[in-house]
């Protein structure tokens, strides 16, 4: 199951982790972010304990959409030691989504 971000755990759970993040960043309002949620969630038990995956809406924590410059949704970030690695803005198939977190495991 994939994890809720918010402000106050992003920290913790994505820069501080010892595993690669992948944070989706989405509104509920956003039409292309109802494509990729379900992507995400796939994602996060299918690579569960390999990596911490998740979603972050953007209207509940606007710290965290700020500090990574978020202006489109839905954006997805790669995170690996704290740092944003890859990027990928819009909705795309989940072999994509797959292929970046692949590269992170594998890094």
């Amino acid at each position: 199951m994939a994890v809720e971000f918010t402000d106050a755990n992003f920290e913790e759970l994505v820069e501080k982790s010892d595993k690669p993040a992948i944070v989706d960043f989405w509104a509920e309002w956003c039409g292309p972010c109802r494509m990729v949620g379900p992507l995400v969630e796939e994602l996060a038990d299918e690579y569960e304990g390999q990596a911490v995956i998740g979603k972050l809406n953007v209207d509940r924590a606007p710290q965290v959409s700020q500090k990574y410059g978020i202006r489109n949704i839905p954006t997805v970030l790669f995170f690996k030691n704290g740092e944003v690695v890859d990027k990928q803005v819009g909705a795309v198939p989940k072999s994509e989504l797959e292929k970046k977190l692949k590269a992170q495991l594998e890094a």
